[in-house]
């Protein structure tokens, strides 16, 4: 119910004029609504109310407007008999995985296992590239950059969800979660690309072998990891931006684990048709043009395997082009549910665990399915741990 408040000064819960034809002076709330301190919606123009004075409640009339829009959320009135405002939002609240304390516990140990075994292994696969002379090749300097971001990746969202099932307020402050949303997208669509690379590398190292030394020098390779960093760093500024530019004077809880542009555009206290459609644009044009070139370019190595008369050479290119495919099905399939599919039938819950699943279980998967695949980057890392136990041995005998 809309009801009066009185002391309008103190206690204003609106943050922009509005009309009621043969309303009684005060200050109306939402229904339903407890004092203005607690945190409630947003209300937007010629939405149908129920006015409810003094014990009376009556429907209101149809002319009811509201000029611009209306903020609840407890914020006081600067200026009551002219044009209000509202404070912009400062922090917001990352809601996560409400449950008993017990499991936040559980949760906090689960993760921070993985996040360790994650770094682990990635780290484990960089070194090996970087000791190894053998693997000094275009696809192991790909792989190691590619190990390399997956560390960063993980990095930008797990430890501020780890530090959340241990705190109380689970706060982000406002640049923090633009900061989380731009590092978290920018690696994210970094990954596409080196996808792609990666992909292109197979199909010039198996379609066009004889070319291939040529065309895919170690310098070119670096290159084009350069390019893929650029541009996976550059390509979200633009929504980003958008959406940091939008009201946020109303709610400030986010419905998930991170900052993600859904839960964040909800919150905004005007609708951002445009914005959303630019920012589903930007992710439907990055997902699927790298997902077709990705896909063309395994479909020609699947058809230039199949014609390789050695049984010994086709199950070692599909050996390592597997790996990749494995890695692709696991990446794309993810993001695809939560940014390409109608997001309007899927709940939160379930967008979260989506998330959660190519956040955190695809860098962990990544390092076994490329080492237990791949015989040269197996007997890399065997090298690698017996030099780390030598040295260990030498430092104890010293």
């Amino acid at each position: 119910m809309l009801g009066p408040r009185d002391n309008l000064e103190e206690k204003s819960c609106l943050a922009e004029s509005f009309l009621i034809p043969e309303a009684p002076e005060g200050t109306y709330w939402a229904p339903g609504a407890a004092p203005c301190e607690e945190e409630l919606p947003c209300w937007f123009l010629s939405h149908p109310v129920t006015l409810s004075w003094f014990g009376r409640t009556r429907a209101a009339p149809d002319t009811l407007t509201f000029t611009k829009r209306l903020f609840l959320g407890g914020k006081k009135m600067k200026n009551p008999g002219g044009t209000n405002h509202s404070d912009p939002v400062s922090e917001f609240i990352l809601l996560g995985f409400p449950c008993t304390w017990e499991v936040q516990i559980f949760l906090f140990s689960l993760f921070s296992v993985i996040y360790v075994l994650t770094l682990t292994g990635n780290l484990c696969i960089i070194c090996a590239v970087w000791w190894d002379h053998h693997l000094h090749t275009p696809m192991y300097i790909l792989l190691a950059n590619f190990s390399f971001l997956e560390m960063w990746y993980v990095t930008s969202t797990v430890p501020n969800m780890l530090a959340n099932f241990l705190s109380e307020t689970k706060t982000i402050s406002f640049s923090g979660c633009f900061l989380q949303f731009y590092f978290f997208f920018s690696t994210g669509g970094t990954e596409t690309f080196f996808l792609s690379a990666m992909a292109f590398d197979r199909y010039l190292a198996i379609c066009r072998p004889l070319h291939y030394p040529t065309v895919m020098t170690v310098q070119r390779c670096i290159r084009m990891g350069a390019c893929c960093w650029l541009c996976g760093f550059l390509y979200f500024l633009l929504p980003i931006h958008l959406i940091s530019q939008l009201p946020f004077h109303c709610l400030n809880k986010i419905d998930h684990f991170l900052c993600d542009p859904g839960p964040l555009i909800k919150l905004s206290c005007v609708p951002a048709p445009a914005t959303e459609i630019i920012c589903a644009t930007f992710n439907s044009v990055l997902i699927f043009s790298t997902l077709l070139f990705i896909t063309s370019s395994y479909t020609l190595v699947i058809r230039a395997v199949l014609r390789v008369p050695s049984a010994e050479g086709r199950h070692k290119a599909f050996s390592t082009c597997g790996s990749h495919l494995a890695v692709v099905s696991l990446f794309y399939g993810s993001i695809m549910i939560v940014y390409v599919s109608p997001t309007a039938g899927n709940s939160a819950e379930i967008q979260k665990y989506v998330t959660l699943s190519y956040i955190v279980l695809t860098p962990l998967f990544n390092p076994l399915i490329y080492s237990l695949r791949n015989k040269e980057m197996k007997e890399a890392l065997r090298n690698l741990f017996k030099t780390v136990r030598f040295s260990q041995k030498h430092e104890r005998n010293l």
